[in-house]
């Protein structure tokens, strides 16, 4: 496959990396989607999703990125566990280096690689993500209806979860490692004088408890009244432990985008990573990067949204824009005497 060159390759196998694969491949562009090294992305950590489209008694979230794949295959596309390490981008084709030390050359480059969720590495989060552990309360918090719940963080996503769950939750109480929070004023006076949130402060979660049969019960936080437990402990101070009965735990710590084999290139990302669009010759968006043949679709481009839904609409557009850009290719290598796109 090496010595081939692709007109579309899909980077990302979750909702808009199979959005754009599912319209390329109905364009008889023969897609290949690089799946990388978590198939399917965030959604497959989703045990219910309850706000996608056409499902009124909700799906999996497994079974829904299946049923893309399967629709795409239908289509024509092709599937491929690899995992770009380094893209040129300079030169048409555009290569990529996989991390099978395999080289791909394709017209046309979908960057639909995600943002992943940061953990805070307590004990038990493996078991229950998705099981009463969530890192998206738009998504998960309607399934908390009249239980306490706990967000971790202190900036503007904590701050945005805990305004959220708190439609639902009886309780909802932020914990944060110290007494100041990052989030912006008016977000954080928000929560504040929100009846319904709580914060514990100089508090870090040290242990989530639970089952995937039963969901998340209950949660051990620590705490140091100078704040950073965990660093407090590590220098061998005592800590304050309790456990609490809970039905809930988020995460509000942010998402770190997946572009780190585009770091160096000339596609432009914005200070946390997240890849920046260009807008049309009338100012309107597009899922075009700035650099001939690159465009992105999905939480890669999107710190703000990040649903299932936006990202598969991404994804349709990222398509029709790299369709309109391979078609302009073709024709180019017909009669040279037309400008390359």
């Amino acid at each position: 496959m090496s010595g081939d060159t692709r007109d579309i390759v899909v980077a990302g196998s979750g909702v808009a990396g199979l959005s754009a694969a599912v319209y390329a491949a109905r364009a008889d562009l023969d897609p290949l989607v690089l799946e990388g090294d978590e198939p399917g992305g965030q959604l497959t950590l989703t045990t219910d999703v309850e706000n996608y489209l056409g499902f009124p008694e909700g799906v999996g979230g497994m079974e829904l990125i299946q049923r893309g794949k399967e629709q795409a295959e239908t289509f024509g596309a092709e599937f491929e566990r690899g995992l770009i390490e380094t893209a040129d981008v300079e030169g048409h084709p555009i290569e990529l280096e996989l991390s099978n030390g395999e080289t791909l050359r394709t017209r046309a480059l979908v960057v639909a690689t995600g943002a992943s969720a940061r953990w805070v590495g307590a004990d038990g989060e493996d078991e229950l993500m998705g099981y009463g552990l969530s890192t998206c309360a738009t998504c998960d918090g309607a399934f908390h209806r009249g239980d306490d719940v706990l967000v971790i963080g202190g900036g503007d996503s904590a701050m945005e979860e805990a305004l959220f769950l708190a439609k639902f939750a009886d309780s909802v109480t932020v914990v944060h490692r110290r007494e100041e929070l990052r989030a912006s004023e008016i977000m954080a006076e928000r929560a504040r004088e929100h009846d319904a949130i709580e914060f514990r402060w100089n508090t870090e979660l040290q242990a989530i408890h639970g089952s995937r049969e039963d969901g998340v019960t209950g949660a051990t936080l620590v705490s140091h009244p100078d704040g950073y437990p965990s660093e407090r402990a590590d220098e061998g101070e005592d800590l304050h432990s309790e456990t609490v009965d809970v039905g809930g735990v988020f995460y509000g710590i942010g998402h770190t985008p997946n572009t780190t084999f585009l770091e160096g290139t000339d596609v432009e990302l914005d200070e946390d990573g997240y890849v920046l669009t260009e807008t049309d010759e009338d100012g309107r968006p597009t899922t075009e990067t700035g650099v001939d043949g690159v465009f992105v679709a999905g939480d890669v481009a999107d710190p703000r949204y990040q649903q299932a839904v936006t990202a598969a609409g991404t994804g349709s557009r990222a398509a029709l824009d790299a369709e309109a850009f391979v078609e302009a290719v073709e024709r180019s290598e017909r009669n040279p005497v037309e400008a390359t796109p």
